[in-house]
């Protein structure tokens, strides 16, 4: 992704398509009655909140209210409302899903959009990402039990659908959340970026060679720690300032950098 501003522009268009869509369909639960569209609403006023935690309670919620649709099923009320504002729920989430995919897209390059995924470090990028994917199944889910109901006028599709996008709620949560908890406990930055700064010390004509590169991420900053054999034999201040000057082309050229470590040394 190319930055901050991306990111933040993708939450933007998630954030307002899920607001539109969360009105839309409560108005349409309240009127049709049905446990689908209601599930819908909770979801999507989960996307517009703390995403991890009510795609959770949003998930349970929806369980609870499948299954007491199970129990006492309802007959819908005025069906072709549903079905409308399910339609414009999948243009909105369309539309967002659109804007999330351009950044994943150039986030991911030439990787597997899995490969991405279990890879990538840009955790706001990974919730908007699960969320949306999660919004446009669940539409479907919704969509279909409303049709399937009106079609056979038998509303235990529609507890079948509230239940089937409660469970897909919590999937989507546990693993967005697996994702996240390693950003926040910290983890190695992606492969491609420790090659490239692999790379660039490579080049450094301070350095003779590389013994090893630990990092770090926390959130969107890296620590890295450097163990490195210098080019040549330099006094004590000569050292120090190469290693200076090392960490400060490493930060310019890779502005997530925030600490740097670094060890000379003749052996690994």
């Amino acid at each position: 992704m190319s930055g901050k501003a991306d990111s933040l522009k993708t939450i933007f268009y998630a954030l307002g398509a899920n607001f539109a869509i969360f009105v839309s369909k409560s108005v349409a639960a309240y009127l049709t009655g049905s446990g689908a569209m209601l599930a819908e609403a909770v979801h999507s006023l989960a996307d517009c909140g703390n995403q991890l935690l009510l795609f959770s309670v949003g998930g349970a919620f929806s369980i609870y209210e499948g299954l007491h649709k199970l129990h006492q099923p309802e007959p819908l009320k005025w069906p072709w409302i549903a079905i409308g504002v399910l339609t414009f729920g999948v243009v909105a989430e369309g539309f967002s899903m659109w804007g999330c995919m351009a950044e994943v897209n150039k986030a991911r390059g030439a990787r597997s959009l899995w490969r991405w995924f279990r890879d990538s470090r840009q955790s706001e990028l990974i919730v908007i990402f699960g969320e949306d994917l999660a919004a446009l199944f669940g539409l479907a889910i919704a969509l279909a039990a409303v049709l399937a109901t009106l079609a056979t006028g038998n509303p235990i599709f529609d507890a079948l659908g509230t239940l089937a996008i409660g469970v897909l709620l919590v999937v989507i949560a546990v693993f967005v959340a697996i994702e996240v908890k390693a950003l926040l406990i910290g983890q190695s930055v992606e492969p491609e970026t420790k090659a490239a700064i692999l790379q660039f010390l490579g080049a450094r004509p301070e350095i003779a060679r590389v013994f090893n590169l630990i990092t770090l991420q926390l959130g969107s900053e890296v620590m890295v720690a450097i163990k490195a054999e210098m080019s040549r034999d330099l006094s004590t201040k000569g050292v120090v300032d190469a290693i200076n000057a090392v960490e400060a082309a490493l930060k310019a050229q890779f502005p997530e950098i925030r600490w740097c470590f670094f060890e000379p040394d003749v052996a690994d």
